[in-house]
């Protein structure tokens, strides 16, 4: 058979990207922030990194036999993967709903963009701020809308106890406090 009709890959392009699906029939919301770091990223592919790639792969292929060219066939691998990561944000962008949580008029309430501490029922408190699916960041205790806690603590408001439901069981927590960003002036 023809080299032509063969797939030239490793396997990995039907990898699921790192974002979690949205479930059917709900909106991507996404903090300002959030959607300016995804296009800044699109931008950066788009205009930097994939270009760069470009000029790499012709050099390479340049260069003689491309069965053992090792800049060659990375260089092809990476530019699957930019293309991917590209098709993921335009399409998560496309559909996304900027949510400015410093507009949020209900700030008595949990909402998308609230940072909200809560009493778990062994004593121990946390912090976590509640945003969009593409901005989860364990680190800065950056939680998604659609996780089972930010679930839970939707709508409730200080002092209110709720129940949050996980693999490991339920479980209640207490909401201590709630913020929101400060509205510029």
């Amino acid at each position: 058979m023809s080299k032509a009709f063969t797939r030239d890959s490793d396997g990995d392009d039907d990898e699921p990207d790192a974002a979690p699906q949205m479930p059917t029939g709900t909106a991507n919301y996404i903090t300002p922030e959030g959607f300016q770091r995804l296009r800044d990223e699109l931008r950066d592919l788009h205009r930097v990194e994939r270009p760069r790639v470009v000029d790499i792969v012709s050099w390479a292929a340049g260069n003689g036999d491309r069965s053992e060219n090792g800049d060659y066939i990375y260089g092809k691998k990476r530019l699957r993967e930019i293309d991917r990561r590209l098709r993921f944000l335009s399409k998560r962008l496309e559909i996304a709903q900027v949510v400015d949580p410093a507009q949020q008029p209900r700030r008595h309430q949990v909402f998308f963009g609230a940072t909200v501490t809560y009493a778990r029922e062994d004593g121990s408190e946390n912090t976590v701020t509640i945003v969009g699916a593409d901005e989860v960041d364990p680190d800065r205790h950056h939680i998604s809308w659609i996780s089972p806690v930010a679930r839970a603590l939707l709508k409730a408001q200080e002092g209110d106890t709720v129940t949050v439901r996980t693999p490991a069981g339920t479980e209640m927590l207490e909401v201590i406090t709630i913020r929101y960003p400060v509205k510029p002036a």
